[in-house]
């Protein structure tokens, strides 16, 4: 029976989509909705969760450990994908991915009645970052069970099509997030939600995981991997099978370097990092931030299945290499576009009265400072942390002696606190940071975006564009990585290298990009990441990696 189902897919590319597929598409992809939406709830809330677990610290370190605690959920994902990967090629795609959700949803759940660092202390955060391992850990496996399970029910010459669903979950989920942040916010208040109100939207999650598993019961197994067992042609290594054999491993790294690791940092970009820009860089209102980026979620999300469609005509490789390649040259100039819209008084007094620091470079450190720990006394460090904290943009300019701010014509003399009495140094800075304040309001430049100046259709359609760039590259990539391996490892084979380019990569491009720009001064030199690694994968995809659309996934063994 499976082997007949097997045989039909593959000549059945104009057929209609049975009952059963659709039933398939649609379980996987809503278990996969509700998975994300736990996973980027934290991301969304970041800035409160810092403040209800991270209190221990200042605020602004506060915040980097609360990103970094984010950033732990993407650095276990590839090992979640060889440990459930493992699995579902040796047990079977159904059984696997009903793990992996009942994994996320109870460590989400938990995380809505888990004790503050008020209540706790240290133990709170502790117990926060555990819960955040385990959600990596389940979503390294559920992607892959997901996109396989899709793909295997799929007819030759649509998989794109199918797939495509499952690539709208991240998205959807995301979209969620933020839209039961939204509501719950605007029900509560924000007083009542920065206190308890955040926990809703982590609460509500168990009734979301209750459907999804009820769901998954019903579901069968992949016509693939069922033709497989009953010919007892399953693997019984399929890590060193994947990873051990060359033929299979030179795949892997170039599914990783050449397809993946650049949609990843596309992915993040035009989703999560577009959010942290527009509220810590142009300081826009958190609220109205999550309704601009959820309205072009919102318009660009059917582009994910418009570009899964349009790769099984045309191929997946060139609509993932052009959205990399137009990242690559694009996005420097529409995140300026991006502050001009969302924060104009920030962009004209950017343009007109430039910061400068002169300072001698032998005086200043490493400005990413992620434990808060450091204390820094140089002239040098102390300017660039002043400018740091009040989110402004400067330039770096060599110099001798004591390190100057320049704020259009008015330059301001910075201080070493080396030696000085707590007393004094305290004076000092409190001298110094108004006289920065001062000059920095003279010039214009302003304390946060003024909501009626905010050209919102701008900022939607800036966003917009940065989504269907997602789409593009996000869109075919599930179809083109299950083509690429044969059925027997292929759950192990395509989880790790698409975990570790979106877990590493790309998860972690928001603590990369703010230690360049903390580094730098410069608040767009974060986007030198994205661009250098979509600019990798272009050219080693476009050299290395073999179109995939014509594969027969059935005779791939």
């Amino acid at each position: 029976m499976a082997a007949d189902s097997a045989a039909g897919k593959a000549s059945g590319a104009d057929t209609p989509m049975t009952t059963e597929e659709k039933k398939v598409i649609f379980a996987s992809s809503l278990g996969t909705v509700f998975e994300w939406y736990d996973f980027y709830l934290y991301g969304s809330l970041a800035a409160i969760i810092a403040k209800q677990f991270f209190a221990g610290l200042d605020p602004s370190a506060a915040f980097i450990f609360a990103l970094l605690a984010f950033a732990a959920g993407f650095v276990v994902r590839p090992f979640g994908a060889i440990f459930f990967g493992r699995l579902g090629d040796m047990i079977g795609r159904k059984y696997t991915f009903l793990v992996t959700i009942l994994l996320m949803g109870l460590s989400t759940f938990i995380v809505g009645i888990l004790p503050t660092y008020a209540s706790i202390g240290v133990a709170a955060p502790v117990i926060l970052i555990v819960l955040r391992l385990l959600q990596g850990l389940a979503l390294g496996g559920e992607y892959g069970g997901a996109a396989t399970y899709v793909a295997e029910h799929a007819p030759q010459g649509k998989r794109g099509a199918y797939t495509a669903w499952i690539q709208t979950t991240a998205t959807l989920g995301l979209f969620l997030s933020l839209m039961v942040i939204l509501g719950t916010r605007t029900i509560i208040g924000e007083a009542a939600f920065a206190d308890w109100g955040w926990r809703v939207p982590f609460i509500v999650s168990i009734v979301m995981l209750a459907i999804s598993v009820w769901i998954r019961l019903s579901m069968n197994e992949s016509p693939a991997f069922a033709k497989m067992k009953a010919e007892g042609k399953t693997s019984k290594a399929p890590i060193s099978e994947a990873f051990g054999q060359w033929k299979n491993l030179k795949i892997v790294i170039l599914a990783l370097v050449g397809l993946v690791a650049g949609q990843a940092v596309v992915w993040y970009s035009g989703q999560f990092y577009a959010l942290f820009f527009l509220t810590q860089a142009l300081k826009v209102d958190g609220a109205a931030a999550n309704i601009y980026v959820a309205a072009s979620l919102l318009i660009g999300t059917p582009f994910f299945v418009v570009f899964g469609a349009l790769s099984d005509k045309i191929g997946r490789k060139p609509i993932i290499m052009a959205g990399c390649l137009l990242a690559v040259v694009t996005y420097f100039p529409v995140f300026e576009m991006l502050t001009k819209a969302a924060n104009p008084d920030l962009y004209a007094a950017q343009q007109k009265n430039k910061v400068v620091v002169t300072a001698d470079p032998k005086e200043c450190s490493f400005q990413f400072n992620p434990t808060g720990t450091v204390k820094f006394t140089s002239s040098c460090d102390i300017a660039k942390q002043v400018l740091a904290g009040a989110s402004v943009s400067y330039e770096n300019a060599v110099g001798t002696g004591p390190a100057t701010i320049k704020v259009g014509e008015t330059v301001i003399n910075s201080y070493s606190s080396k030696g000085l009495p707590a007393d004094e140094a305290k004076k000092l800075d409190g001298e110094f940071k108004k006289a920065v304040a001062d000059a920095l309001k003279a010039a214009g430049y302003p304390s946060k975006a003024d909501p009626a100046r905010v050209n919102t259709v701008m900022v939607v359609l800036i966003l917009t564009y940065l989504v269907i760039l997602v789409t593009m590259v996000y869109g075919p990539i599930a179809a083109m990585l299950v083509e690429m391996f044969p059925t027997r490892i292929r759950y192990t084979s395509m989880s790790l290298p698409y975990h570790i380019g979106n877990g590493w990569f790309g998860g972690l491009l928001p603590t990369t990009a703010f230690a360049i720009v903390a580094q730098t001064g410069n608040m767009y030199n974060g986007l030198w990441y994205p661009i250098i690694i979509a600019g990798m994968t272009f050219v080693i995809g476009t050299l290395f990696v073999k179109e995939t659309k014509d594969v027969d996934i059935y005779a791939n063994d």
